[in-house]
């Protein structure tokens, strides 16, 4: 639909020039326009302009005010979006006509007038950091042209145009030609195709085998198995789980397979679910495949709960939830963030915030570095980095821990402060979960400090935030408008958390086909069948969809090389955090007592005690492994009072 973006011109160089009149029908001429060939002959100056007139106004890149500075990329990026939007509801809702050409035109227009732009200053301009924003401008707007050419609704609003005889024949050759181009892009990118097909190709295409990476993941795997043999261990999941929550294979194998016996009916129920959703839409094949999983999952969700992300985000400022959190810090742990102003040179980036970290009683703690904001060559993802880790000294003063936060949020539009999805939201409550710990800690040494501990261990106190970002009392004390006021409704919450619940079952059971894939790798060597042939009889007998020939999922699992033999420490932390979450926080989420024991028991510790006994501690009790297995599994359950007001 928008291939012309390399034809337009930027809107600024067809302003109309200042000047005397040059009569009717004509443009203005400039006094400012000299001959051409001495313009060429002496080097240029700039004119000196009256200080305050229009003519002296400092302007931006071919005039066009936001680009005086890198960062106007961004703004002039978020106008072109807003724009297209608007623009693409009034083409949907336009009758056709020669109208529909015209906005299709617009909406062109308002997207290469920042991608043509930046399409030049990226390789031309001598400033890094212009060439570097407009990179980032040329991939945001380009991803925006390929969402709108695969828009099936945007794509009907031209076909009807093209189909209406009377309609196409009254349109003048230029803008009938116009019109069959932008039909002709949207071709191009595939929206005629069946959409099961393209799923189809899409999933066997990304995962297409390839000879080279078989043989270093299956040598990999093989010198693993040296290693730890070298060391004296069975296999290397025996020295991997060493220290572990689960302490060795034995115990992953049996939490497993319990898991699995208890996910079984009511993943095949997810199953069925979904499989008749694709009888209703595509009969001719109706039988269920990888591919369709997370699809007409996300249609059922949609169907059942319609949660659009965009009715929650004014409630969620970036602001109003770090005081929500600020908030629950201080109720149940007596601590308050403070911003801190930070140094010159302190800092790598100008929009990231220094927090200081205060006890009630006991003062400074830590400090945590918040670097949320979306940038140029950042990375898109959500983690925690320990800078420098918490020991007690040799003078007896405690070193006190630094670490940095890294999101990739949206930075503010004009008007508004930086909105929030409630992913993000979750995501930040989650990441905040890993601060508290490095922030909470206070080992004797550093080399346990925090989340320096076992890795099937570590995830629990930032899952257990999750359980505190979708309690409606908590968000309840944050979440409000950020134009009226107004707190966010308790069936919002509701209807957002059941929705998560929907074919949450199979989600599961593909987690445990991962996690089983993985300690099978990491087990007994050498390998009685190839890394693809395993692959096809585990997930066969585990996830319970059919293997798809020529295919190498495994070899997409970027997890085996960092989480080798532990991807089960997802599911045991989330278990491990569902228990802790209903015994002490589910009736009140504010219980200073309760915040207080998770600290001495739990946070305090980092990796300097067994991890299965500040588990224990905490919750009174060491848990079985159908304990963890049964956490998990009833927090599939729908929660009856949604349930009732839904129906």
């Amino acid at each position: 639909m928008l291939a012309g973006c390399r034809r337009a011109l930027p809107a600024a160089l067809s302003r109309a020039l200042q000047g005397r009149a040059a009569g009717p029908g004509r443009r203005a001429v400039s006094t400012s326009w000299c001959p051409v060939g001495a313009a060429f002959d002496v080097k240029q100056q700039l004119q000196q302009q009256p200080r305050g007139s229009a003519a002296g106004r400092e302007t931006g890149l071919f005039g066009v005010p936001e680009l005086s500075c890198p960062e106007g990329f961004q703004e002039a990026q978020d106008k072109a979006l807003q724009e297209s939007e608007q623009l693409v509801q009034k083409a949907c809702s336009a009758p056709p006509g020669p109208e529909t050409v015209m906005i299709f035109d617009q909406l062109s227009d308002s997207l290469c007038r920042v991608a043509d732009l930046a399409d030049f200053v990226k390789i031309a301009h001598p400033d890094f950091a212009f060439r570097e924003a407009a990179e980032e401008a040329c991939r945001n707007i380009g991803t925006m042209v390929e969402k709108l050419n695969t828009d099936v609704e945007l794509c009907q609003s031209l076909r009807r145009l093209l189909a209406d005889e009377v309609v196409i024949n009254s349109l003048d050759p230029e803008t009938r030609r116009v019109a069959e181009l932008f039909m002709f892009d949207f071709e191009i990118s595939g929206i005629h195709l069946d959409e099961e097909k393209v799923r189809e190709a899409a999933y066997k295409i990304f995962l297409h085998p390839n000879t080279e990476q078989l043989s270093r993941l299956e040598e990999l795997l093989a010198s693993r198995n040296s290693l730890a043999q070298l060391v004296g261990y069975d296999t290397f999941a025996h020295r991997a789980l060493q220290g572990t929550m689960a302490k060795n294979p034995e115990t992953v194998r049996e939490f497993l397979e319990k898991l699995s016996d208890q996910l079984s009916k009511r993943t095949q129920k997810d199953f069925e679910i979904m499989t008749k959703m694709k009888m209703k839409l595509n009969p001719q094949s109706s039988k269920l495949m990888p591919w369709d999983h997370p699809y007409y999952s996300g249609l059922l969700r949609a169907e059942r709960y319609n949660i659009d992300p965009g009715l929650y985000c004014p409630f969620f400022s970036l602001g109003a939830c770090m005081e929500g959190l600020n908030s629950l810090f201080s109720q149940l742990l007596g601590i308050n963030l403070y911003a801190e102003q930070t140094q010159k040179g302190e800092v790598w980036s100008e929009d990231v915030r220094k927090l200081a970290v205060v006890h009630e009683m006991e003062g400074l703690l830590g400090y945590i570095y918040c670097d949320f904001f979306q940038r140029p060559d950042k990375p898109h993802q959500d983690c925690h980095f320990t800078v420098r880790g918490g020991r007690l000294k040799e003078n007896g003063e405690y070193q006190l821990p630094v670490v940095v936060l890294m999101l990739s949020l949206p930075h503010s539009a004009r008007g508004a402060p930086t909105l929030l999805s409630p992913g993000m939201m979750e995501n930040l409550f989650h990441e905040m979960g890993h601060a508290m710990h490095s922030m909470l800690g206070r080992t004797r040494y550093q080399h346990v400090t925090g989340t320096r501990c076992a890795t099937d261990f570590a995830e629990v106190p930032s899952i257990l935030m999750e359980y505190f970002a979708n309690d409606y009392r908590v968000v309840n004390q944050f979440a409000r408008h950020y134009k009226t006021g107004q707190p966010l409704p308790k069936t919002m919450v509701s209807r957002l958390c059941e929705s998560k619940k929907v074919c949450a079952a199979a989600d599961m059971q593909l987690q445990v086909f991962y996690a089983a894939l993985d300690q099978i790798y990491h087990g007994k060597h050498p390998l009685k069948k190839s890394t693809t042939e395993i692959l096809k009889e585990t997930q066969e007998k585990v996830y319970g969809l059919p293997y798809v020939p020529n295919t190498a999922w495994q070899l997409r699992f970027s997890h085996l090389v960092g989480y080798g033999a532990k991807y089960y420490s997802y599911l045991m932390s989330r278990a491990v955090a569902s228990m802790v979450w209903k015994q002490c926080f589910a009736q009140d989420p504010f219980d200073r007592a309760m915040g207080e024991r998770y600290r001495r028991e739990m946070l305090a510790h980092g990796g300097g005690k067994e991890p299965i006994l500040m588990v224990q501690g905490m919750l009174q009790k060491s848990p079985s492994v159908e304990d963890l297995v049964d956490a998990l599994v009833s927090d599939l359950d729908q929660d009856f009072e949604t349930f009732i007001m839904d129906s």
